[in-house]
């Protein structure tokens, strides 16, 4: 609870020689707010112990009307830290002098007195104690009967890991009672005097640490992919610069506003969609009954999981998630073909099982913005086998080459196309599936009655207009140059690898601990599409949108600060 942690917060602080008062506090109180929290609710400023007569610590401590607390290097190099560095290790003798100062004074200044211990963590079947009074530590066996159940006990959580600017880094611990009935990780104290960097051999295992976001990061800690989870849930509740949803910015255009407007006339009538259907069947060159629409490019992969038989389904992943969550959802057991980064997450025909009856695949893909060659999507076709190919994205790249929308000489090809992603038309939803007319009739048959509405019907016939067409090819060819500039500044960071080759209106980029990245960019403004919510990714993958000049500087530039306040 808020109040547990107000009774005791503590801050920690890392400096170096000459660093201003006002750059110790502009950090402090950025702290504070990624924390929820006044500076009255700050009990201490805590720090190695030869920097505590420092100008800027010392002011910034007055300025809150709280003691400076100097550890030893030896008492700091003692606690495990969650977010390591080399720095300070060679420098001090701890991984973190923000995270191990904070740490060590919300374990001794909890105000529950003298000599009360405090669990700094949890072992096999010992609790890790610092004396509140004297600061020694001392282990007692849980199951004894003896010191564990005797004293007072409150588990240290790490609140804001450090955060940095150029001459500071500063973190935020405090304790909170631990109940009989829990049994939550903290900060667990090493052996004196053994700092540690994680990954090391004979180094503890890193403790996820909990922080006010954690309710988002939760799944990161399991081995399961949220795979209902997507990028309009970044940006539902908080007003940020979105660079997480791949919607095209300053759309619809005006002209198909009223286009759309205009159809409200008539809905009184029940929507009839031949006239759409056909739109779409001449701008492919098909016969209207090797096209169907659908309520967006999601409803399809809904369709092709309850109507199409398949014993066993594939899904090529990375990819988007909703194909894999609807089979699953009619009881399908899924299975995966994990693209590789050491691969460029190219595609091998040869990884797909032989025996697979359905496969999924995107074109160019999401997250990865890959495009596969279509030779070699081609290639996984088989008699008794459908082929899905994802191409929502497929009209934002040039001549839209590579792309299988329109061939009939594929057996089992089923590809599926979105409107919502270039025009702006999340909202109404509207997609289409091409594949042959026995497919289109299955997938028919399972639609509810009047799936698209005639406002959505009317958008999808103005964007087969030759006008339309044009402008989109515009478009693509100018998110080409605006994606061109994004990854121009993503590589002038040491700290971010990029997906080479990247053709679709996104970039995946790979960055060491991007979560928590991620959490430091909402602060400053900005959503990044997390990653890990896809299989074959972890947490240290974003997928960010391509956006305008303007908007990619102001990213970069806070992009520099996210990973600066990490260290």
């Amino acid at each position: 609870m808020l109040s547990d942690r107000e009774a005791s917060a503590h801050l920690g602080a890392g400096v170096r020689p000459g660093a201003p008062v006002d750059e110790v506090l502009a950090l402090v109180d950025a702290v504070l707010r990624e924390a929820g929290l006044p500076r009255t609710a700050v009990r201490s400023l805590a720090t190695l112990d030869v920097r505590a007569a420092e100008p800027g610590v010392a002011g910034a401590a007055a300025a809150l009307g709280v003691p400076v607390r100097g550890f030893a290097a030896g008492e700091l190099a003692a606690v495990s830290v969650p977010n390591p560095s080399a720095r300070p290790l060679t420098a001090t003798g701890t991984a973190s002098v923000a995270e191990a100062a904070a740490l060590l004074a919300a374990g001794r200044g909890t105000g529950v007195g003298s000599g009360t211990d405090v669990v700094m963590g949890t072992g096999a079947g010992a609790d890790v104690v610092v004396d509140g009074g004297t600061g020694t530590g001392t282990e007692a066996d849980a199951g004894s009967g003896g010191p564990v159940a005797s004293v007072a006990r409150a588990r240290v959580v790490l609140l804001v890991p450090k955060r940095k600017t150029r001459r500071v880094t500063c973190a935020l611990a405090a304790s909170v009672p631990v109940r009989s009935h829990e049994d939550a990780p903290g900060a667990r104290l090493l052996p004196l005097p053994h700092g540690y960097i994680a990954g090391e051999p004979g180094s503890p295992p890193t403790i996820p640490t909990p922080h006010t976001t954690a309710a988002m990061d939760m799944h990161t800690h399991t081995d399961a992919h949220d795979l209902r989870h997507h990028g309009d849930a970044e940006v539902r509740d908080e007003k940020l610069i979105d660079l997480a949803v791949n919607v095209r910015t300053d759309t619809p255009p005006d002209w198909l506003r009223r286009r759309i407007a205009d159809s409200l006339t008539g809905l009184a009538a029940y929507p009839d969609g031949r006239v759409a259907r056909a739109a779409v069947a001449e701008r492919h060159d098909l016969p209207p009954s090797r096209v169907l629409l659908t309520a967006g490019a999601a409803e399809a992969f809904v369709l092709l999981a309850r109507a199409l038989p398949a014993r066993r389904p594939v899904v090529v992943h990375p990819q988007f998630t909703e194909p894999e969550a609807a089979l699953r959802d009619t009881g399908h057991t899924v299975g995966r073909v994990l693209l590789r980064e050491e691969d460029g997450f190219r595609l091998d025909p040869a990884a797909v099982p032989e025996d697979a009856d359905l496969v999924v695949i995107g074109n160019p893909t999401n997250p990865t913005s890959v495009l596969h060659p279509a030779a070699s999507i081609a290639a996984l076709a088989r008699p008794g086998r459908t082929l899905v190919v994802d191409e929502a994205f497929m009209d934002a790249v040039p001549g839209e080459r590579e792309s299988l929308a329109g061939r009939t000489d594929v057996p089992g090809l089923v590809v599926l196309r979105s409107l919502t992603k270039t025009w702006g038309l999340a909202g109404l939803r509207i997609g289409y599936v091409l594949a042959a007319p026995g497919t289109i009739a299955d997938l028919e048959r399972a639609q509810p009655l009047w799936p698209v509405s005639t406002p959505a019907l009317v958008a999808a016939e103005a964007c087969m207009s030759r006008a339309a067409l044009a402008e989109a090819e515009h478009a693509a060819y100018r998110i080409g140059t605006e994606r061109a500039h994004l990854l121009a500044g993503l590589a002038e960071f040491d700290e971010v690898r990029t997906v080479a080759g990247a053709e679709g209106p996104f970039v995946l980029v790979r960055i060491d601990g991007a979560d928590a990245v991620r959490e430091r960019l909402r602060s400053l403004g900005f959503a990044a599409r997390r990653g890990d919510t896809f299989p074959g990714l972890d947490r240290n993958w974003l997928r960010l949108a391509v956006r305008d000049r303007a908007t990619t500087n102001r990213f970069l530039q806070a992009l520099d600060q996210a990973l600066l306040m990490g260290g």
